[in-house]
């Protein structure tokens, strides 16, 4: 949710992580929820009823339940479901909130922090609710940011887009390298013309583009940060020629290295 402080969530009693029993089940509320709950599946199979909509569920199922909201559900005895659930409510305006449902496939970041912030309350733990206030916040920002991804890059296989994001990460850590595009591509397990396309949808601009993007932001930072003058970072920076650093510099900018320094 966007616009909102981790202060303006209020945390409320009903939290866990449940395996539940065979013969479990949740009624539909006679009364529609009052408040927010963020419910996750962790395994088992299942269906959620939602305002009369039927989800089918299985590992990966994630909803909010938001005020308003009528909702049961059932699972399969033989294969009961395991759950996290989060009961919270929201102080003041809210300008974004996450879809009811989603299915997600890439879950090891957002089910390390529902079992941080249950982890929070099983002990008296120091400043516990002050952090879970911000587990709850990342979570929801994690929501929002499934919701809002570019099209291309929800319908690209989780495996090859975290091998292009592996590799931009790695051109950011190491900007002074003179990488090559059939370099780069071997360390993504791709050919590099299936590589540079792929690179330009999910980053958003061409390989060359961000290597020398990256290359000039870092060279922003010794400039104005580690007390290098201009010869010095063109240097550290693989830039053989130091008017040719300038120039590119000054293309990216609108400054010259003089200036930032």
């Amino acid at each position: 949710m966007l616009g909102i402080s981790p202060e303006s969530l209020r945390l409320l009693p009903a939290f866990a992580k449940i395996v539940c029993e065979p013969g479990w089940r949740w009624a539909r509320r006679e009364k529609p929820m009052a408040n927010f709950d963020l419910f996750y599946v962790w395994s088992g199979e299942g269906e959620v009823e939602v305002n009369g909509v039927h989800y089918k569920v299985g590992k990966g199922s994630c909803f909010l339940f938001r005020p308003g909201d009528y909702t049961s559900a059932t699972h399969h005895p033989q294969r009961p479901l395991v759950l996290t659930y989060i009961h919270f409510a929201v102080e003041g305006e809210i300008k974004a909130v996450p879809e009811r449902y989603r299915m997600l496939y890439d879950t090891v970041d957002f089910e390390y922090m529902l079992s941080r912030y249950v982890r929070l309350f099983l002990v008296s733990t120091y400043a516990a609710e002050e952090e879970a206030r911000l587990v709850l916040k990342s979570l929801l920002i994690q929501l929002l940011r499934a919701d809002n991804q570019a099209p291309v890059e929800k319908k690209a296989s989780n495996q090859l887009t975290e091998a292009i994001h592996e590799v931009a990460n790695y051109i950011r850590q190491n900007p002074g390298i003179a990488h090559r595009v059939e370099d780069l591509s071997t360390r993504a397990q791709l050919s590099p013309r299936y590589f540079s396309m792929k690179f330009k949808e999910l980053i958003g601009m061409s390989v060359q583009t961000y290597m020398i993007r990256t290359r000039i932001e870092r060279a922003q930072h010794l400039l104005m940060h580690a007390g290098m003058n201009v010869t010095e970072v063109a240097d550290a920076l693989g830039y053989r020629d130091i008017f040719f650093f300038s120039r590119q510099f000054k293309q990216y900018t609108g400054r010259s290295p003089s200036e930032i320094r």
